[in-house]
């Protein structure tokens, strides 16, 4: 139980911190240390993101930092992407879905390494964001992550956001689709008989909540890119086990 609250907390930390990176600690959260099923752990983990950043873009909400237009074009196409990739999951099994998630997180680590987020931030059409954010909800309901990686570094390089500022857009986006995703997980996993956890669900939402809150304060001190290089190395290393474990599920080696 000690090693699943640390791992809620770290949950809320991240989302409050950085915008993003929530959702690729909760899959492994729930799958390696409370033992669920991959399909399972990716339903759950767009209910606890969804419920993290709802509480988390509240305070952003009342201090006006959402950038709301930015919502409109890049969330709502987000959620519908987000649906369709939920229903795309059907067909494939778990240790694939975890297998590809492994490289989104191999991913996700070479943007933060790489991406300097305070250069390049002009401002591109709406069409651009719309295609994102469709892309991103896609990704996101077929391997169970939020996207904030993604949305962040593209609010700010396609939509020209202070960087502040795509982090608590981003928040409001991750709420969506991650709503919209664990709809969709809810029918698929009651096709197959697979109950939802729902105290797990509570217990890691509850803490991550208050971490969440806590990340929001330390982001005000702390140097972010130097944090997202850390996040970005630890990304790595859980990438490397994820993907060789399912390997292994996949080939029965």
């Amino acid at each position: 139980m000690v090693s699943i609250v640390l791992g809620a907390l770290s949950i809320g930390l991240t989302l409050g911190l950085l915008g993003s990176g929530g959702s690729i600690l909760t899959v492994p959260v729930l799958s390696y240390l409370v033992g669920q099923e991959q399909k399972l752990a990716i339903a759950g983990s767009l209910a606890i993101v969804g419920i993290i950043s709802f509480f988390t873009m509240i305070p952003h909400i009342i201090k006006g930092k959402v950038a709301w237009d930015r919502v409109l074009y890049f969330g709502l196409p987000g959620m519908a992407g987000t649906y369709l990739g939920a229903w795309i999951s059907k067909f494939v099994p778990g240790a694939i879905q975890f297998i590809i998630f492994a490289l989104v997180m191999l991913y996700a680590a070479y943007k933060m390494l790489t991406t300097n987020q305070e250069l390049n931030t002009t401002k591109r059409g709406y069409l651009h964001m719309i295609a994102d954010g469709l892309l991103v909800g896609i990704l996101t309901g077929f391997v169970g992550v939020g996207g904030g990686f993604l949305i962040v570094p593209a609010l700010v390089l396609l939509g020209g956001l202070p960087i502040q500022t795509a982090i608590a857009t981003s928040l409001v986006i991750i709420f969506m689709k991650s709503a919209s995703g664990f709809f969709k997980y809810q029918q698929l996993l009651a096709e197959s008989n697979i109950p939802i956890d729902w105290n797990v669900i509570a217990i890691i939402s509850a803490v991550g909540i208050i971490g969440s809150f806590s990340g929001i304060k330390l982001g005000q001190l702390v140097n972010q890119t130097y944090l997202q290089r850390i996040f970005a190395v630890f990304l790595i290393v859980m990438a490397v086990y994820i993907g060789y474990q399912s390997v292994i599920e996949l080939t029965g080696v």
